[in-house]
């Protein structure tokens, strides 16, 4: 009789955590919906089918590095510059990992690997406001709801943008293109402000793509030689900035 209480206590607080962690991702899902629609309709007018801009999202999960391969897919860039690409874009990746992985030492670590598949910086900046659920029972379950409710926000809104584009009138469905750019300078923004020199790496990588491309080179590897050098320059330009805060 106790064991049945005992588990019947565990189950309904298993499900507590798991609603708690559902309306914590609400916000993100609301955010989510609009930029996967844009996304779904993009990658279908680059020539992807329904299923392999959907494919894409259920194993990339990454608006930022999908909307760069979207582009690049859509210039004739070759898999292996996409890849390289978008490997450095999402580097950061690595170091919110290792933030939230810290963060959850009261949870298994079977429960660790799978949660960290689903981070994105949404999701690791709404779990960071959340940090009393990693010391409570279930609180693995939150985590999971949360992320998963996010995941599905976004799978679902990209297929379902595939379906809207071809339905769309040609007119807006071309429009949505200025989507790309926008959702880039949203993320740009707000790291200018915090640090006004990263607009001299954005520059400096724009420059060395343009005339990477200028004199003759593929698009693609433009795209990578410009990240991977504007990347490496903030190790000196950002350093400096650091200092002079101090």
């Amino acid at each position: 009789m106790d064991l049945q209480i005992v588990e019947a206590s565990q189950g309904s607080n298993r499900l507590h955590m798991i609603r708690r962690g559902i309306m914590a991702g609400i916000p993100i899902m609301l955010g989510y919906l609009p930029v996967s629609l844009t996304y779904g309709v993009l990658a279908g007018q680059s020539g992807m089918t329904n299923m392999e801009l959907t494919l894409m999202s259920v194993l990339v999960f990454a608006g930022a590095a999908q909307f760069l391969a979207v582009s690049m897919i859509a210039a004739g860039t070759g898999a292996v510059e996409i890849i390289i690409a978008t490997f450095v874009l999402n580097f950061r990746h690595f170091v919110m990992s290792l933030s939230f992985m810290n963060r959850l030492r009261n949870i298994a670590l079977k429960a660790k690997i799978p949660l960290s598949l689903g981070l994105t910086d949404e999701t690791f900046t709404v779990s960071t406001l959340y940090r009393k659920e990693t010391k409570e029972a279930n609180g693995s379950w939150f985590y999971a709801a949360l992320i998963l409710t996010a995941y599905f926000s976004w799978v679902g809104g990209s297929y379902l943008g595939g379906v809207l584009g071809d339905v769309m009138p040609s007119r807006l469905s071309e429009s949505m293109g200025i989507a790309l750019y926008a959702m880039f300078i949203g993320l740009l923004i707000p790291s200018i402000r915090k640090h006004y020199r990263i607009a001299i790496i954005a520059v400096l990588a724009m420059i060395i793509n343009f005339l990477c491309q200028w004199w003759g080179m593929n698009q693609g590897w433009a795209i990578v030689l410009g990240t991977l050098i504007g990347g490496l320059s903030g190790v000196w330009v950002l350093t400096d900035e650091e200092d002079e805060d101090k």
